[in-house]
């Protein structure tokens, strides 16, 4: 076997592999006698079968099979000869094949970048922290009653009035033609809320029940039904019911209601789980920005397939949101080679600071554990409410989406670690603050 090297540019690495004609023809009778021995040939007991009958009936499929692991074996061999660390799977490039002739291969592949390890104890970051205020908890204790809050029917005679509740059924017309959609019964809809096309509850306001009112309104020009997308259309509205909204009072029967001992013991959950809240916020806010300090730190190359890859990947999340009309408002101004380069940068940020944080890893030894990965299935399984178990069995079922838990947890400790080394100064804000965007459009890995 002959390797010869033909590029060494950067990260690629290109190989000219030769393998000896005779090579090939050792290894195709070898295949053959192993076949000869499995099969029934007529005439022949098994092994006894001569050499070129069974290259007759077998010679393609077996040429086929020692090519395959001839090219394999070979590479491998390669990338343990040359001590090389592939980024991804080596590509091979068949230059040269026929029988009796000798076999002549390219093997490319991109290696790993060497990566020297920045002195994190340099790194400086403020970390933002946010309280629960009182004011904070009594918001999120309103929107608590407002969430539980019932109807009642009035049984006074009296118009209705923005934050009623009415009972309607209607009927909507294009050009005096129903249209799918447009029709319902029995349908709670309360004046103001904004659950309807604007316009339409405005022109409830006022009515009583038992009234028949005609509601003319012009469909938004982005409404997501096209065919009615910017449509003058009329609804025939029958007013049923008038109900009022009663907002539970906050005390220990409300507590009690969702299934806490007392108000005090009520408050004192909400305020842990606001706190929870804020400082799984302070934490990505954190990471964002310890992740964008090493973007500037780190500039070595990176493997164009996996920023290839990974490229694609997000590409192909972009012409999806634009399928569904759902790009955000300041990519869909942009052009797509505005957008490819945008994102090709992006996918380039990911794959360093993925390679980062891996090799990181490597060298201090850090890894998930089996607890920490299952602690990850039951988060997971904790989302599907009464499907626990279903979600449970499917990571122990699915090795591939077990595995895909591992990476988060992995660049979590990671992070965890750099923290430890870095100055991480804190500063106290309101959660207004905390919630709004950094600067940086990169965002996280």
């Amino acid at each position: 076997m002959q390797i010869t090297e033909k590029t060494a540019q950067g990260l690629k690495r290109e190989y000219n592999v030769v393998i000896a004609a005779s090579i090939i023809e050792e290894r195709m009778n070898a295949r053959l006698v192993e076949v000869g021995q499995q099969v029934s040939l007529p005439g022949f007991r098994p092994g006894k079968a001569p050499m070129n009958l069974l290259k007759k009936r077998f010679g393609q499929s077996v040429m086929g099979e020692v090519l395959d692991k001839a090219i394999n074996d070979t590479a491998q061999s390669v990338i343990t000869e040359k001590s090389l660390k592939p980024a991804m799977q080596p590509k091979i490039e068949l230059v040269n094949f026929a029988e009796g002739k000798d076999l002549e291969f390219d093997v490319k592949v991109e290696v790993l970048p060497d990566i020297a390890t920045p002195d994190f104890k340099k790194i400086e970051l403020e970390k933002w922290v946010a309280p629960v205020t009182d004011e904070v908890l009594n918001k999120a204790l309103e929107a608590l009653t407002q969430a539980n809050k019932t109807t009642k029917a009035i049984t006074e005679n009296r118009k209705a009035k923005n934050g009623d509740v009415l009972v309607i059924d209607f009927v909507g017309k294009l050009n005096d033609v129903a249209f799918d959609g447009g029709t319902g019964f029995d349908t709670k809809l309360e004046l103001g809320s904004g659950q309807f096309i604007p316009g339409f509850e405005d022109q409830l306001v006022g009515a009583t029940a038992g009234d028949k009112v005609v509601v003319n309104v012009k469909f938004p020009a982005d409404y997501g039904a096209a065919e009615l997308a910017g449509q003058d259309a009329v609804f025939n509205v029958t007013v049923k019911e008038i109900h009022e909204i009663e907002v539970a009072a906050l005390n220990d029967d409300f507590a009690k209601k969702l299934g806490e001992e007392s108000l005090d013991t009520l408050k004192s959950k909400s305020r842990e789980v606001l706190q929870s809240n804020h400082d799984r916020i302070a934490r990505l806010r954190l990471k964002r920005t310890l992740l964008d300090k090493l973007s500037e730190i780190e500039t070595f190359p990176v493997p164009e397939g996996m920023v290839d890859a990974e490229f694609d990947a997000i590409w192909k999340q972009i012409e999806q949101a634009k399928s569904a009309n759902q790009l955000d408002a300041d990519d869909a101004k942009k052009s797509d080679d505005d957008l490819r380069k945008e994102y090709r940068a992006i996918a380039e940020r990911r794959v360093r600071l993925g390679l980062l944080l891996s090799d990181v890893g490597t060298k201090n030894n850090i890894a998930v554990t089996p607890e920490e990965l299952g602690r990850a299935v039951m988060e997971q399984a904790s989302r599907f409410r009464g499907q626990e178990q279903a979600v449970v069995n499917y990571y122990k079922n699915t090795p591939e989406a077990l595995e895909s838990l591992r990476a988060p947890v992995f660049e979590d400790k990671v992070v965890d670690f750099i923290l430890e080394l870095a100055k991480v100064s804190t500063k106290e804000v309101s959660i207004e603050e905390l919630e709004k965007d950094p600067e940086t459009p990169m965002g996280l890995i």
